[in-house]
């Protein structure tokens, strides 16, 4: 049994680190307060999309600070859950300790979509408010 105490640690991790585990982050520390310690991380550094820090800025999400980040093993290990958000990142993530608990939440990547601004910007949209929903009921679940 966890002691309320602990902050639960979550790493959400997709391929390269600018869309979709930078929104989960934010999003994360955002309804978590100081109840969680949330990392993202990819399997490789592609920089922050700034579509993702528009769409997060709309819902007063400041990501624009965050870095983007190759996975660290060593922090890997550490977590209580390590998310993953691509099946990319699924197939790849580098192996844990039984003390991580593992969980795919497959997303589209919206950097792939196509057509104009504004329907690009609608599928960051989309993705976003998907991936909240999907936080919060984890976060229910935990009772966080």
């Amino acid at each position: 049994m966890r002691l309320m105490s602990k902050k639960i640690k979550i790493m959400f991790l997709c391929t390269g680190n600018s869309c979709r585990s930078q929104i989960a982050e934010g999003i994360a520390k955002h309804l978590g307060g100081n109840r969680v310690e949330i990392y993202s991380a990819g399997l490789e550094a592609h920089g922050l999309n700034p579509r993702a820090i528009k769409v997060m800025d709309e819902i007063g999400v400041g990501i624009s600070k965050h870095t983007s980040d190759e996975i660290d093993q060593k922090l890997l290990n550490t977590m209580d859950y390590a998310i993953t958000l691509c099946g990319d990142a699924e197939d790849r993530c580098p192996l844990t300790p039984p003390s991580v608990t593992k969980m795919h939440w497959p997303f589209d990547d919206p950097a792939q979509a196509v057509g104009t601004e504004a329907e690009i910007m609608e599928q960051f949209r989309l993705i976003r408010d998907a991936i909240a929903k999907r936080i919060e009921v984890f976060f229910n679940e935990l009772q966080i």
